[in-house]
């Protein structure tokens, strides 16, 4: 399968994303989660796994045309004979060779070897598919982590301000600068805020645990993620690429092939076979052949024959009309599925567009609304400290300011995600495509079919089978801490 050239995009050094945390030198980047994931994955081993069965087929089916050669040995004991039979042996020994050669068989065998081979370029392409949507949701979870821990750190400075506001409150309203409905206010406030920092707190070690399911390891101090290049300009781009690399719409196309071998195979079953054979016997009766004269007779003996075995099929209840027909009728459903697959990757291709777009203009009326925010809380905070602004005021400001912030956290967050499930559907975010340095070759499903698909050996066995990612047991439960920091009900 021909591959596209791999753009180095892990390694920009810019970041798309700029979060309320800044990670320190050292910290856990993005190109080292998908790493981990690509390595240690679970779902990624046991689809690479399942697609080297699928190269087994192959083999499986070129195995029906090729000559096979059986050996079977009898011995038997005749324990009681007849009593008219006075040259009948005690025992026998009997050993027989065979050597049949298929030389015709109506086309199942090479059908059924290019069905299999098709089945091998559809498992390929969904161990694709199955490898970008591992990443997508290391994706996913990286930014969720990254959006929780500025969540969180935003909740908690939310209470520290209104336990400040409370304190200055209830300060003013001990010298009568305010009344009894202004501390109020400012406890309510304050309270909403701290069950605000408990469920923000709960949603970070939720996304922290979904991390560590992906990645197979404990999230650090995260870096901020790079800009992601290759994003195309227009939808009509974004389509015309997705259909021809998305790896779902590659594996129904290939499928659809398949079953219509499959219906060749099925059809060959009216056609005459025709096959060579050579046979050999030996028997040997140990000297018991012939009773009281076995003298006169041989007590072991040698044959051989050879021929030309032809099988005509002239009437079969109708099997091979009704199994053509099925075949026929599944392969109908495999070409709908084609276009069922292409409906999907279209409307796919453009709602993540369209999410992708709206989460970049959400971010530049979030940036401005942050701006806005900040400049009004300034002013009524002023204005509150000689009497023209109520406490209510302040807190409205306040919070104002605490929702823009969070939406453009959460618009950064989903503007990578959407642009890297956009690469996803165009076929562009594999290992190779992302220029992942693994410490070694990436892992190359062709390798093991050319490895496999013409052995012929019956005791050519691969190494007892064993897990090969790792386990998450001994991972210890993460908590709600951000950076080196903890979070003030934590102190």
């Amino acid at each position: 399968m021909n591959r596209r050239p791999a753009p180095s995009w892990l390694a920009g050094s810019a970041s798309l994303l700029a979060f309320a945390l800044a990670a320190p030198a050292g910290a856990d980047n993005l190109r080292e989660a998908l790493v981990e994931a690509y390595k240690t994955n679970p779902t990624l081993e046991a689809a690479r796994a399942s697609q080297r069965a699928t190269d087994e087929g192959v083999a499986i089916q070129r195995a029906s045309g090729l000559p096979a050669v059986n050996i079977n040995a009898t011995h038997i004991e005749f324990i009681r004979q007849s009593a008219n039979s006075f040259t009948a042996p005690e025992r026998n020994l009997g050993v027989q060779a065979q050597l049949l050669v298929p030389v015709y068989s109506g086309g199942a065998v090479r059908n059924g070897v290019r069905a299999a081979k098709n089945r091998v370029e559809a498992g390929q392409a969904d161990l694709r598919n199955t490898e970008s949507t591992i990443f997508s949701q290391v994706v996913a979870a990286y930014m969720d982590v990254l959006r929780t821990e500025a969540l969180a750190a935003l909740a908690a400075n939310n209470v520290a301000v209104l336990k400040t506001n409370l304190e200055a409150t209830s300060d003013r309203f001990q010298i009568g600068d305010l009344t009894i409905t202004d501390v109020a206010q400012s406890r309510a406030r304050l309270a909403v805020a701290e069950g605000d920092l408990e469920a923000a707190q709960a949603n970070l070690i939720a996304a922290r645990e979904t991390y560590i399911r992906l990645v197979g390891k404990a999230p650090g101090e995260l870096e901020a993620p790079p800009p992601l290049p290759g994003l195309p300009e227009t939808v009509g781009e974004a389509i015309v690429a997705a259909l021809e690399n998305n790896p779902n719409l590659i594996a129904a196309k290939e499928r659809a092939a398949a079953a219509g071998f499959d219906t060749k195979v099925a059809g060959a079953g009216r056609l005459p076979t025709v096959g060579v054979f050579v046979n050999g016997q030996y028997s040997d009766f140990f000297g018991t052949l012939g009773g009281p004269v076995a003298a006169q007779f041989a007590q072991s003996e040698k044959t051989a024959n050879a021929g030309v075995q032809v099988t005509i099929p002239l009437f079969q209840g109708g099997g091979p009309a009704a199994r053509q027909r099925q075949a026929g009728a599944r392969e109908s459903a495999a070409l709908e599925d084609v276009i069922a697959a292409e409906r999907q990757i279209i409307a796919e291709t453009r709602s993540t567009w369209s999410n992708w777009q709206a989460a970049k203009a959400v971010i530049k009326s979030a940036q401005a609304a942050v701006e806005a925010a900040e400049l009004s809380l300034e002013g009524v905070r002023a204005e509150n400290s000689i009497g023209n602004r109520q406490i209510l005021d302040v807190l409205n400001a306040e919070q104002e300011l605490l929702q823009a912030r969070v939406q453009l956290v959460t618009a950064r967050r989903n503007a990578y995600v959407a642009g890297f499930n956009l690469l996803a559907l165009m076929g562009r975010a594999e290992a190779r495509d992302l220029n992942l340095d693994t410490g070694g070759p990436l892992y190359d499903p062709a390798v093991n079919y050319e490895r496999v698909h013409d052995r012929i050996f019956d005791w050519d066995r691969d190494p007892a089978p064993q897990a090969r990612s790792t386990r998450t047991v001994d991972i210890p439960a993460p908590d709600a801490r951000i950076g080196p920091q903890l979070l003030p009900d934590e102190k």
